[in-house]
């Protein structure tokens, strides 16, 4: 049958392409969460959007399918793609391109019965056997239009008038457009509007380039309408290292996203107002429900607990750990004083000396400055946590790497 691509739950799609992305070595008989004949459904859907882009390899266990995408040679994310397939019938999609043919001047305005007489009596009359519409499904599909911003509903005496929405020029956008729909948060919407612009030299490249922000645009654009309008919203979620889904109520606060590894996360607080780190890859579903008359509250608190939080991590008792080491630098390495001041979020740094620098900082999980810290290790003279058995451990670390290169002496 024509004109059918059924994408009932983009979920499964959204979790297939992270599978093949991120864990590229699992073969077809080691996915447990559907069928073999659901694995094979959705890899040929991927593969039809992302064929330049996947590979495959035998092993032993048999072929692992992935995808693999140099992000600093792709000037534009490839898993926009996916976002842009859209589930139809052959009644969807025949209804649309009728509407957009008599709305074909945004000039041309009729009223709901002038649309109906125009469908029947042109476009369906010479059919023996026509697809039918009723006044209720058209309503429903301007109606989607109208919110979509393509229709514009105009009251005019007691009928209400629908036209099509004019067209913008974004040629002298691609430049903004190319460098939106990679860096910004659901950048994709920067992707569907570069599709209408003609084909033109792609002017950036990225060092970092976290593509897989794509995949969670649904759920982080549900986030951000939710806070705009003050709602809590039902998430559904899993955990690390668990497929089991869990639900909860919870006022979504802020979105903070990794400059280190482009991961996102929800910041939002629960019943009790205590305020949590949730990732959006972790996020299966958002439905919005009520008002939160507290918002402001939980918003100026955790704009509060900002100041101690390093990455993503926050502690319901409020306790916070101190954190501190000298850095030592040469003459000519003034990079690394700059480094640090530029890296120092919500520490500080004070320069003690010529070529020797503090950095001090009071967080709530020294834990996660440790990756930060490490890259400084050859440098750093006096090193001290208020979190002691961080501190044995990060030690006993470079004790074990210097006895790994045979540099106990």
């Amino acid at each position: 049958m024509a004109y059918k691509e059924l994408i009932k739950n983009f979920q499964h799609v959204r979790d297939y392409m992270r599978r093949f992305y991120i864990y590229g070595f699992k073969s077809r008989s080691e996915y447990d969460g559907k069928s073999g004949r659901s694995y094979d459904d959705e890899r040929r859907r991927i593969e039809s959007w992302l064929k330049d882009y996947m590979g495959f390899r035998n092993t032993d266990e048999g072929k692992n399918v992935f995808i693999s995408i140099d992000s600093r040679r792709q000037p534009h994310n490839p898993l926009y793609k996916a976002m842009k397939a859209r589930s139809f019938t052959d009644r969807d999609i025949t209804l649309h391109f009728i509407i957009f043919d008599i709305l074909y001047r945004p000039s041309d305005a009729f009223t709901l019965a002038e649309l109906m007489d125009r469908i029947n009596d042109i476009y369906l009359a010479d059919f023996s056997q026509p697809v039918t519409f009723d006044e209720s499904t058209l309503r429903k599909k301007l109606k989607e239009y109208i919110a979509l911003g393509m229709v514009i509903a105009e009251k005019q005496g007691r009928n209400v008038l629908y036209r099509r929405s004019e067209s913008y020029d974004l040629t002298g956008l691609a430049d903004v457009l190319d460098y939106f729909s990679e860096i910004a948060p659901c950048g994709v919407i920067g992707s569907f509007m570069l599709d209408k612009t003609p084909p033109h030299r792609d002017n950036f490249t990225f060092k970092h380039h976290y593509i897989t922000q794509a995949m969670d645009s649904q759920v982080l654009y549900r986030l951000f309408g939710a806070i705009s309008r003050r709602r809590k919203v039902e998430i559904t979620f899993t955990s690390r290292g668990s497929s089991r889904a869990h639900t909860g109520q919870v006022t979504p606060l802020k979105i903070f996203i990794s400059c280190q590894n482009g991961r996102q996360y929800l910041m939002a607080a629960d019943s009790k107002g205590i305020i949590s780190a949730y990732r959006l890859d972790y996020i299966l579903s958002v439905r919005e429900t009520i008002t939160d008359e507290d918002f402001a509250g939980l918003r100026t608190h955790l704009n509060e607990m900002e100041k101690y939080i390093w990455g993503a991590n926050v502690r319901p008792d409020s306790k916070t750990e101190k954190v501190t080491f000298t850095v030592d630098f040469t003459e000519d390495e003034e990079f690394i004083w700059r480094r640090l001041v530029r890296e120092k979020r919500c520490g500080t740094v004070t320069l003690i000396s010529p070529g020797r620098a503090q950095f001090t900082a009071t967080v709530y999980d020294s834990r996660e400055m440790i990756p930060w810290i490490r890259s400084f290790i050859c440098r750093i003279s006096h090193i001290e946590f208020e979190n002691k058995e961080l501190q044995a451990s990060f030690l006993q670390d470079i004790e074990d790497m210097y006895r790994m290169y045979g540099l106990e002496e």
